[in-house]
């Protein structure tokens, strides 16, 4: 059998251009991936220079209350944070072995277990103290809130109050800070010294 020279350059030339068209394939989906990689490591480098930094800062003269200042401080160009909650956060202790009923579960779940919490249903405050918000905030804007501290639960007898703030003197106010401007959100966790009084 007698093949023409011009039928094997004809299968030659198509199997180097199928070659080459799966090595242009193979380099765009290259090239495409190094640009969406790139892509999102510009968009997570632009999310973190807009991060809102605030100062927050807590006192008072009083013993029962104090006062949380909330003070957006940057970055200038973020202009305003347009939703803001705050959450107070829980001391690390696993509470999941305590054996009570579904009322008094419901009550350890819902109580804030630190030594603040915001004033119940005062300045957009939950009924448990545990979070305030939503509200806005302008950049070089601030916003008071009044914080009270925690009591001992209804369902821990015997304790009183100075024995219960007592465990938590010298515990940090801990905070969980959610904001979102525009479509970027960001998830802060913050803490502040607990003075004695």
């Amino acid at each position: 059998m007698d093949i023409p020279w011009t039928d094997i350059g004809t299968v030659s030339t198509a199997g180097l251009s199928a070659i080459a068209t799966w090595g242009a394939w193979l380099a765009a989906r290259r090239s495409a991936r190094t640009a969406d990689t790139v892509a999102r490591i510009e968009r997570d480098r632009r999310h973190e220079e807009r991060r809102p930094r605030f100062e927050l800062s807590l006192g008072g003269p009083y013993r029962e209350h104090s006062t949380l200042n909330v003070h957006l401080a940057g970055p200038d160009e973020l202009g305003e944070v347009e939703i803001v909650s705050i959450r107070v956060d829980d001391d690390d202790k696993d509470r999941s072995n305590l054996t009570v009923d579904d009322e008094t579960r419901a009550q350890i779940a819902a109580h804030v277990w630190g030594p603040y919490r915001f004033t119940p249903r005062v300045d957009t405050a939950d009924e448990n103290g545990r979070a305030i918000g939503p509200f806005s905030l302008k950049v070089g804007r601030g916003r008071p809130f009044q914080m009270d501290r925690t009591r001992p639960g209804l369902w821990m007898t015997g304790k009183t109050m100075d024995q219960w703030q007592e465990e938590y003197l010298g515990h940090p106010v801990r905070l969980v800070i959610t904001c979102r401007s525009g479509e970027d959100e960001w998830v802060l966790a913050r803490s502040l010294p607990n003075e004695p009084w």
